[in-house]
Parts: structure tokens; sequence; C-alpha cells
């Protein structure tokens, strides 16, 4: 068994985690407006401020010791199927939801005095999709997990196509449909695996089934099918530039941070330990796939005009990382991966947000637009700097330390296989300084730079908690290693006994 279960605790953290968003949104929904927008501001950051605070308990009271579940809790849900609602962390979940509960506040305050109209419905679907979210990370059934899956879609759907630019609804459609197809496989896959179990949904009960080849690699494409998507990676990548630039700042910050991580977390609980052998076998295509992200798209993000498309083909270069630090089946590769899918949570929010501070004041996110900023916003700059010198893996960053543990493993796995990740660490500084030194440095390039009002208390609270994120992750990775450790030793053992 890959982790047994603690007893079950006596207060639900883990409901309140799901669902007090969820129930602060609908209340913004039916009471607040546009004419209440005092109220509907007042109500979102009270929902944000106190989904975050619910869950801190669960990592106070976490036992980083044990790779059992924690805090589970188990009632039936739909008993002629045996479907149960049943939820619990471990130390890879944990870190996930604190992510989710923390970036919601971040997204509330970033929309507080951009949005407009509609800002109800603007900061409703947001509370919403963070207690879905939170739920893919806590659920231990499978169609429970399933459900909280897609019903993510709906909200970020309505957020980009509502929200978003000029070409908002082709990019929201896309975004649909490219991650809805993707999961109708793994749909599939999950009826089979309750088939197989004698009809549960119990994820663990999935992961100590004794499954041949030929299953585990019809499981592990059809699962391939929705986290590949959703991650994504090369090649179904082509997505996600399209939502990010069409996204509001908002949208866009939840997608880079969180959004990509359900399908890089789905691996971990679904692919590796429910098909560890098809796992093993398909690891070259995934190691392949994963360099081709890292290394292509970097050269990609290089050449992009939009500040947005340049920061949204990095994060499949960064999640490229991810995708490797999982397959090459060792404990710096894995709990590598993990960190970075934290820090990237911080480092690309972040970015978002210099972006859609700069957006909201000459509404132009092309590079050629701007020039010698630092002259009219030097505090912001300050910040901009710093989080793309995180997004290059400046040392004493977040961004370095995931992707210093990645590249470890993968040279203790296969020499070139880490020489070539090591290729992301200059790349990804090309990119990111390249845009700085176009954008903020030089002399004051037109009328609207020299227009420019640095940023104001609000914006500077929300990238001050980012900046205090990044550098606290980049010099003390101590506590985030911790939690996950045992969980990650139990996975890799799991992993490495074959089920044939």
């Amino acid at each position: 068994m890959m982790a047994s279960e603690m007893a079950s605790q006596t207060f639900p953290w883990l409901t309140l985690a799901v669902f007090v968003p969820i129930v602060f949104g609908l209340l913004v929904l039916a009471v607040g407006g546009d004419n209440k927008r005092g109220l509907t501001l007042g109500l979102s950051l009270i929902g944000a401020i106190v989904g975050f605070l619910v869950t801190i308990p669960l990592y106070t009271g976490f036992q980083s010791s044990s790779a059992a579940m924690q805090f589970v809790e188990k009632a039936s849900w739909i008993s002629s199927f045996n479907v149960n609602y049943h939820l619990g962390i471990d130390g890879i979940s944990l870190w996930f939801v604190l992510l989710t509960a923390f970036i919601t506040i971040i997204v509330v305050l970033a929309g507080w005095e951009v949005i407009t109209s509609r800002v109800a419905q603007y900061m409703g679907a947001f509370l919403i999709l963070s207690g879905l979210m939170v739920g893919v990370f806590v659920a231990l059934d499978g169609l429970l997990f399933y459900v909280f899956f897609e019903a993510t879609l709906i909200p970020m759907y309505i957020i980009v196509g509502v929200w978003g630019g000029p070409n908002r609804v082709y990019a929201a459609f896309k975004f649909f449909l490219y991650t809805l197809l993707g999961s109708l496989l793994t749909l599939i896959a999950f009826i089979y695996l309750w088939n197989a179990s004698g009809g549960s949904f119990d994820i663990v009960a999935w992961q100590n089934l004794k499954l041949g080849m030929t299953p585990q690699i019809l499981i592990f494409v059809a699962l391939l099918a929705a986290f590949a998507v959703k991650v994504p990676m090369w090649p179904v990548h082509t997505w996600l530039p399209d939502a990010h630039v069409e996204a509001p700042t908002g949208g866009s910050i939840v997608l880079a941070a969180i959004m990509l991580k359900l399908g890089a977390y789905g691996f971990l609980r679904f692919s590796l330990p429910i098909a560890p052998d098809a796992s093993h076998s398909l690891a070259g295509l995934m190691i392949t796939l994963s360099l081709i992200a890292v290394i292509y798209i970097g050269l990609v993000a290089i050449v992009q005009e939009d500040m947005k498309k340049l920061v949204a083909y990095s994060s499949v270069a960064h999640m490229g990382f991810v995708t490797l630090g999982f397959f090459i089946f060792n404990t710096a590769g894995i709990e590598g991966a993990i960190v970075q899918m934290i820090s990237h949570g911080f480092v690309s929010g972040a970015m978002f947000m210099c972006i859609g501070v700069l957006y909201d004041r000459v509404h132009s996110r092309r590079i050629a637009d701007y020039g010698g900023v630092v002259n009219t916003m030097p505090r912001f700059v300050t910040f901009f700097v710093l989080f793309s010198m995180a997004n290059s893996g400046l040392p004493a960053t977040s961004g370095f330390v995931g992707e210093f543990m990645v590249i470890m493993g993968a040279v203790e796995h296969n020499f070139w296989v880490g020489l070539l990740a090591a290729t992301a660490l200059i790349l990804g500084a090309s990119y990111s300084l390249w845009m700085v030194k176009r954008v903020a440095f030089g002399e004051i390039a037109n009328d609207h730079v020299r227009q420019l009002t640095d940023i104001n208390p609000r914006e500077f609270l929300i990238l001050g908690v980012m900046a205090i994120a990044v550098l606290y992750m980049g010099i003390y990775p101590k506590p985030f290693t911790d939690v996950m450790h045992a969980s990650v030793q139990a996975l890799m053992q799991h992993v490495a006994v074959s089920k044939l």
C-alpha cells in the first residue's frame, strides 16, 4: 500500500477548506453586484482570507514523519456504486492546498480596482474555482476527484470568456475543448479500475491492484490524455498561450499558479502508483517530451513579442522540469519536481501580476511598447527584476531550488539527460532577462512610459508578499521538503515494486 490512512480527524478541516470559498462565492453572487461594490469586494476578501485560515491547521497538525493519509473524512455519497465522499491529504498534497488558498487572496486583491463590471460574478467565480481546486488535491475517491477535476473548467471558462481580451471566446473555447476531450479517456480508465477493484472508487485500493502490462499501458495512456493537456506537455500545449493572453490578470495568475498543477498532481496520485510498470516502460517517451518542452519551448519563448505569451511559454518549459523529475524515478527528481511546482506557483503568479500592473496603465502587453520603465516606476522594476531572476533560476530564489534538485536527479539517472535539462537555466535567463532589458531599462521610450505612475500600496502589498515567499523558499526550502519526504519515499517504494 502506498499510504495507509490515519484515524479520521474529529474536525472536518478538509471539508471547510473545500466549501468555505465555495459558500462565500455563492454568497457573493447572491448579495453582491456592481451597485454594491464595497460589499462585494469585502465579502470576497473575507471569503478568501477565511478560506486560507482554515487550511493553516492542516499544516500545524500535519505529522510529516508519516506517509499515511491524514485529516481523513469519509461518508457514503452514491451507495449503489460505492462512491464515497472521501477526503485526505499527505505530504504531497498538503502544499498544494495551502498554495491554492494563498493564491486566492492574491487574485481577489489583484482584481480589487481593475474589475469594474460584473464584479460579483468575477469574484464569485474565483472563490468557487478555489474550492473546486482544493477538492482535486484532497479527493481520495476516484469519481469525486473526477467531478472536482472537470468542474474546475466551468468557472475558468467563464472567467476567460467574459473578462478576457478581444479573442476571449476563441481562447476560452479552445481551453475548454482541449481539457474536456482529454479527460474523457480518463473516465473510461476510472470505470475500468472500478470494475477491476470489485466495485470501488477508492484511490488507494486502485494503487494496490495487480494489473498486467497491457492494462497498465492502456490506463497510463488514458490518464496521460488528461494530465498531459492540463500540465500542459508538448505537443498539447497550444491552448495555454491563447488562454493566458486573453485571460484577465487574475485568470492568468490562477491558471499558471494552480490549474497547471492539477495535471502534474494526477501523475503522482494515479499514473505512477497505479501503473508503475507502464510508467517505467514509457519513461523514455515521457523524458523525451519533457526535454523538448524544456529546450524547444524555451527557444520559442525567446522570440515572443507579447509579455504574457513569453511567460506562458516559460510556464510550459518549467512544467517540463516537473514531468522530467517524475519519470527519472529517484527521490531528488520527484521532490525537486514538487518543489518546482510550488515555486512556479509563486513566481509565475508574480510575473503575471507584474504584467497586469503594466497593462492596467498602458493597455498593451507588447514588449516594443515599453522601454525605460525603471525611470518612472523604480519600485515596480525592483520586484519585476527579482521575479524575472527567480524565473531564470537564480540561486537564493525559489526558482533555483526545484530546478537544481531535478537536474541533480537527472544526472543521477543519466548524465546526458541532466546536461540537456541544465540548458533550461541558460534559456530561462535568456528570455527572462531579455524581456526585462527591453521593458525596464534604457532611456524612456515614449510618452506612455513617461506618464507611468509607480505601484500603489495595494500592488506593493501583493508583490511584496509574493517576493517574501519566493525568497523564503529559495533561502530555506527545508520546511517544504521535510513535509513531502515521507510521502515521496512511500511513492518511490510503491513504484519500484512490479505488479506483473
